[in-house]
């Protein structure tokens, strides 16, 4: 049984025997002693006090004496005016971290026999990935892993965007521009390569449009009638028709692209199972509008466009199929949604997507409800904000991004210049310096975009992210490698820190206590991530152990300590404590390093 149960069922039948009322301990709660305090748990007695009849102090002093002469683990309490602080004894604790050092894998759950498929990253394969790309996947990786650790079977999905007037543009300016220009000859990655001639387009476009708005015509117009957007548009139409040559040039811009996507995920540490491509999936949904007709959920207009009526959900019409029969976004998502679990059968599907799109996702999840999809309930949009950098806002087609491959080694060089500057690679390699700098610099931005709620909009500073002290994942990094560092010594010394028993090594100190109840709350840190698709509910429980295991480290000795008994338990305490970090890391896609 939980001991938070066991205590609260302790408390109940104080209540029947020493106040002579019946509660129920599942109506009774315990809360987290504050850390200014002494004890585990503490149960408020304000809302009792009708029952007991008497003052806070009174009534806490015989709970608390029917706690400690009926509950074998309780030890001691005290009571803080109208709170009863339980202290549980040191023999609990031991017992507590035997059984957490007995699990395979820190805080893992069983599995639930239930499938769910996370979509992320969806490029455009007409520009590389930047910043905001860099949130995105790091999400969708982290609460792949996260929600793998509460149980679920995980499909990792990318839905690229592989097709549409966007990739048009890099093409008609390669064609105009590229005189055969290959990555190779340009000396860039594929997908920088293609990104380039993204950005010439959109130049030349706003030259073209000022052009015509000389001549007389309306801006509106006169970016309709500009010759390159005509031949954008004309491309699209041939690619839609199947013309041999524009397919050909887009299959090899896109190859590219690919080519360098794949490296960018190699830098990134993040991986997929499944892929699906726009250019196979954007007819799809075309039956479904049909059956929505026949059901009665979308509706015609005279012109022919098909809609969907949502007044009643609290939303309006929306457009489901053009006039002219072809598809718009909303098709092909309906379409690839039930693509998804005719593929896989999953029982939750999760959609990482920027928060622009919380009206597109509220509109699909409920026309899919409306059409009475078995997985309806179970879609869910992990909505994220925006990234800013300090310089402000970025856009693609001006070429003021900032390239994820740009970004990810000005992090690697960063770390490589803090971490010789405070000497911590004294006896490494080259290569395992090199090795540590790449670690460190993409766990300080993982963590830095990590950290933040999903849902908030947020700032990434560099500079901040990589400090060795601090909400930092080099702070963390650096306390496993602190541990790490003792578990050799210990090896070395010949001292056995899987030990099964610790008898007789007298009372705990409090902050060997609190790194115990630290370690055990780990598997309800990630059943809360998993539920709220979460990763900053990680980051924030490995920032706070890491600060704890500081301290124990700051105040108790553990080599220098004369009981050797106690020397075993402190190494076997940082040990449980270092896998805890390794694996919530590893939830969060960062590597840790075993020596700085």
């Amino acid at each position: 049984m939980d001991i938070q149960e066991s205590i609260l069922k302790t408390i109940a039948a104080a209540f029947e025997q020493l106040f002579k009322h019946k509660v129920e301990s599942e109506d009774l709660s315990l809360q987290p002693t504050r850390k200014e305090f002494e004890g585990s748990y503490t149960f408020v007695l304000f809302p009792y006090l009708k029952i007991t009849k008497g003052s806070p102090e009174q009534s806490g002093e015989k709970i608390g004496n029917f706690l400690k002469e009926n509950h074998p683990s309780v030890a001691d309490f005290n009571v803080v005016k109208g709170f009863l602080n339980i202290n549980l004894s040191s023999a609990f604790w031991i017992d507590l971290l035997t059984q957490l050092m007995a699990e395979k894998e820190p805080g893992y759950f069983p599995p639930r026999n239930q499938k769910v498929m996370v979509e992320y990253s969806s490029p455009n394969t007409n520009k590389p990935l930047h910043l905001g790309h860099l949130r995105n996947n790091f999400l969708g990786f982290s609460v792949s892993n996260i929600l793998s650790a509460y149980g679920y079977e995980v499909i990792k999905t990318n839905l690229v965007n592989d097709r549409g007037i966007h990739i048009c543009k890099s093409m008609v300016a390669y064609q105009k521009l590229g005189n055969n220009e290959t990555p190779e000859m340009a000396g860039l990655k594929g997908d920088h390569l293609v990104g380039k001639y993204y950005v010439l387009f959109d130049q030349e476009y706003k030259k073209q449009i000022k052009e015509l708005m000389a001549e007389g015509m309306t801006e509106e117009l006169a970016k309709k009638e500009a010759p390159w957007m005509k031949e954008a548009q004309e491309s699209l139409v041939k690619w839609e028709l199947g013309d041999e040559e524009t397919v050909s040039l887009w299959k090899k811009l896109n190859n590219w692209v690919y080519q360098g996507f794949n490296e960018t995920y190699k830098k990134m540490n993040v991986s997929f199972d499944q892929y699906y491509y726009e250019s196979d999936t954007y007819l799809l949904g075309k039956d479904i509008v049909t059956e929505g007709l026949e059901k009665g959920v979308f509706f015609k207009k005279e012109n022919g466009s098909v809609w969907a009526d949502l007044s009643q959900q609290g939303l309006d019409e929306k457009l489901v199929l053009r006039a002219d029969g072809t598809s718009v976004y909303m098709t092909q998502d309906m379409g690839t949604a039930d693509l998804k679990f005719k593929d896989h059968g999953i029982d939750k599907s999760v959609y990482v997507v920027g928060n622009e799109q919380d009206y597109h996702f509220e509109v699909l999840f409920k026309i899919m409800g409306l059409l009475e999809r078995p997985y309806a309930n179970n879609l869910y949009h992990l909505s994220y904000g925006m990234v800013d950098l300090p310089s402000g806002k970025m856009k693609s087609r001006e070429g003021t991004v900032v390239d994820a491959d740009d970004l990810i080694q000005e992090m690697v060089d960063t770390a490589r210049a803090h971490t010789q500057e405070l000497g911590k690679i004294d006896g490494f390699s080259q290569e395992e310096a090199e090795k540590l700098y790449e670690m460190l610099g993409l766990g300080a931005i993982k963590y830095f975009l990590l950290k933040v709620d999903p849902k908030k909009r947020m700032l990434f500073n560099p500079q901040e992210s990589i400090e060795f002290q601090g909400n930092t994942g080099p702070f963390i990094q650096y306390t496993h490698a602190r541990i790490a560092a003792i578990l050799r010594k210990a090896d070395q010394i010949g001292l056995d820190y899987n030990a099964n028993s610790f008898d007789g090594i007298g009372e705990l100190e409090n902050v060997e206590k609190q790194l115990v109840f630290m370690l055990a709350d780990y598997s309800k840190k990630i059943e809360m991530a998993a539920e709220d698709l979460s990763p900053a509910v990680i980051a924030q429980y490995l920032f706070d152990l890491a600060k704890e295991y500081n301290r124990f480290y700051a105040e108790l000795p553990i080599f220098s300590e004369a009981k050797n008994k106690v020397q075993s338990f402190r190494v076997t305490l940082s040990n449980s404590v270092a896998r805890t970090i390794s694996s919530g890391m590893k939830l969060l896609g960062i590597d840790v390093p075993q020596k700085m």
